[in-house]
């Protein structure tokens, strides 16, 4: 190679130490007990589309941070803790990555599920943002919560943060029925045909993939604890809940785990939802469909004002706010057609798309973006008439205020695109074009009784609470100074 060449390559190296870095942050890849966080992948504009401003807008958001979900306690924290404290004669000193654990005490689990600070901090911050993010929108009178108690106290945070004054808003409790049909913030428990066990077999065949080599690198350090696939799950989801407890954990650390194994853990719960309440399972956009339906009704609605009764008031609402748990949002988002792995290919059998030998590191559906604690849906409604490309549509057809009018989905702050309607600004949909593609979502989705395998009687297919009177006006929220 000549001295040209020479100078060329050094440059180009230069050029890679320069300008390449490479960081790995945990608490973004623990799917259902990943802090909350936005992703900004890909990292698109959150804000409105230039020249369009949100007229409305309605929420869907997961409870925020619990002390540890019920069923991760019982199988895998409890045990894992339990053996560790019997084991008080093993040495991990000589194990730098296990070393913590001579002085490792474990965070008080007691009332699993229960909202930790940082969860209410998180559901109070919430507050403020949406107040900061819709300052030309009402305040609502009202924000809906299922009658759990992690989600009524991230209800509560949220509107703290939300009002401006004491005894602003009301907060209405929905029932969690078994036998409530579609009209709820918990269809899933009235759906005989969904059950919450769905995917636990998939993952499991993945997880005794990628905790083997793991399970003998930590069974080589310290050979008389014998851990198990289960322990390594326990120690992947500490780090999470122990976060959400303490601020940190010292089971995050990546000398403990490395990003491929951390990535392999996300997979393996990418691979359970996607089966539980994601594409694999037949029954998820049909759970999902109801909320949408009547959401995207409520804010094509043309009410205005403060409303004079409770029938007619969620309708009037500017901004419509709903607290569930993990399992409504992502049947929501199969209801849209969002984090579809199949979207762009020809590719009909999705399940294909979760090999349960290796990770699709190319997928869509990633639990951690889609349901940190505290995920949200947005769905807003905009007005682009100060949008360019509108004016310049407008010019060759009767103008109305449909036209102006464009609907957008956001998902943690993330913009996303829905499928086969994203013609208007910045892949906007349409007023006319929405009504066309929530048909097309009807005809594939619509029916919860029938394919619910409902026996119970009345049961429904609509959602009903937002408009309905017999919800209540719900009560205000006691500040805690």
């Amino acid at each position: 190679m000549n001295k040209l060449g020479l100078i060329a390559l050094a440059a180009t190296s230069s050029a890679k130490s320069l300008y390449s870095s490479y960081t790995f942050e945990p608490l973004q890849h623990l799917a259902g007990i990943a802090p909350y966080f936005e992703p900004q992948d890909p990292p698109r504009d959150p804000s409105p589309p230039q020249g369009c401003n949100v007229t409305k807008a309605a929420y869907l958001v997961r409870h925020a941070a619990i002390n540890a979900n019920d069923f991760d306690y019982e199988s895998y924290l409890e045990p894992f803790l339990d053996k560790l404290a019997n084991h008080t004669a093993i040495n991990f000193t000589s194990t730098p990555s296990l070393s913590f654990l001579e002085t490792w005490v474990p965070p008080q689990l007691v009332e699993q599920s229960q909202l930790t600070r940082t969860g209410k901090l998180e559901a109070a911050q919430l507050g403020v943002t949406l107040s900061y993010k819709y300052p030309n929108l009402r305040l609502p009178e009202r924000v809906y919560s299922s009658t759990a108690s992690r989600t009524l106290e991230s209800a509560k945070g949220l509107i703290r943060g939300l009002e401006t004054e004491d005894n602003q808003i009301n907060l209405v409790e929905i029932y969690e029925g078994e036998e409530s049909g579609a009209d709820n913030l918990t269809p899933y428990k009235a759906c005989p045909a969904y059950s919450g066990s769905q995917g636990s077999q998939q993952a499991s065949e993945y997880i005794e993939t990628y905790t083997a080599p793991i399970m003998a690198r930590l069974n080589a350090y310290a050979p008389n604890f014998n851990f198990t696939s289960d322990d390594v799950t326990a120690m992947f989801q500490m780090c999470g809940y122990e976060t959400v407890i303490r601020g940190s954990s010292p089971f995050c650390d990546l000398d403990l785990f490395s990003p491929d194994e951390w990535l392999s853990f996300e997979y393996a719960n990418d691979i359970m939802y996607f089966y539980n309440t994601g594409y694999g399972n037949p029954i998820s956009g049909t759970i999902g469909f109801p909320w949408l339906n009547e959401t995207m009704n409520l804010l094509s609605s043309s009410s205005s004002g403060s409303g004079s009764g409770s029938g007619s008031q969620a309708a009037s609402q500017d901004l419509t706010i709903s607290l569930t748990h993990r399992e409504l949002p992502p049947t929501v988002l199969v209801a849209m057609g969002l984090f579809n792995n199949t979207q762009f290919s020809t590719q009909s059998a999705i399940n294909a798309t979760m090999p349960l030998n290796q990770v699709n590191y190319n997928r869509a559906w990633v639990s951690s973006y889609i349901l940190p604690f505290l995920s949200n849906i947005a769905i807003e409604k905009m007005d682009c008439s100060a949008n360019y490309r509108v004016q310049t549509q407008a010019q060759s057809s009767a103008s109305s205020s449909s036209d102006n009018t464009y609907y957008r989905v956001t998902v943690n702050n993330v913009p996303q695109t829905l499928p086969e309607c994203h013609d208007g600004p910045a892949e906007s949909c349409s007023a006319s074009g929405l009504q066309s593609w929530l048909a097309g979502r009807a005809a594939m989705f619509e029916g919860f009784s029938e394919k619910c395998n409902v026996s119970y009687s009345n049961s429904t297919d609509q959602v009903a609470f937002y408009t309905d009177s017999s919800a209540g006006n719900g009560t205000t929220v006691d500040k805690r100074r």
